[in-house]
């Protein structure tokens, strides 16, 4: 007997592989049903000493975010916010935002987004404007 043949003498093995089948094409099908939007790249990147006080973040996630329900707040030392510009991201993964005239010292970037899976995803990016 062939090997389809033998499958399909034994109905359990049949539904069992077949099961199988589904479940392998919908974890190859809809990988985002399970993503939580993760940051993978941001610039600055965490850590980074810039010379510059005029700064564009731009923040890139592995999976598309709802930008209008999503917030980036930058505060300085002393733990006082500072107003960021809005900018237009270049696609549906990606925050992009402005500061300028910022002086010497560490600064704090926490952002929140809403993935389009339904969850909040939250972190921060610590970066430092050194002297000129």
């Amino acid at each position: 007997m062939g090997t389809t043949a033998a499958l399909l003498a034994r109905p359990h093995r049949a539904r069992f592989a077949g099961v199988l089948l589904m479940l392998a094409l919908f974890l190859v099908c809809s990988p985002r049903a399970f993503a939580h939007a993760v940051l993978v790249r941001s610039t600055p990147a965490d850590g980074a000493v810039l010379h510059t006080g005029n700064i564009t973040f731009t923040l890139d996630y592995n999976s598309r975010i709802d930008e209008r329900r999503s917030v980036l707040q930058l505060t300085g030392s002393g733990s006082q916010a500072i107003a960021l510009t809005t900018e237009t991201p270049t696609g549906p993964a990606q925050l992009k935002a402005a500061a300028r005239g910022l002086k010497s010292g560490v600064y704090h970037l926490a952002w929140q987004v809403l993935a389009e899976d339904g969850h909040i995803t939250r972190g921060a990016i610590t970066f430092t404007v050194a002297g000129k």
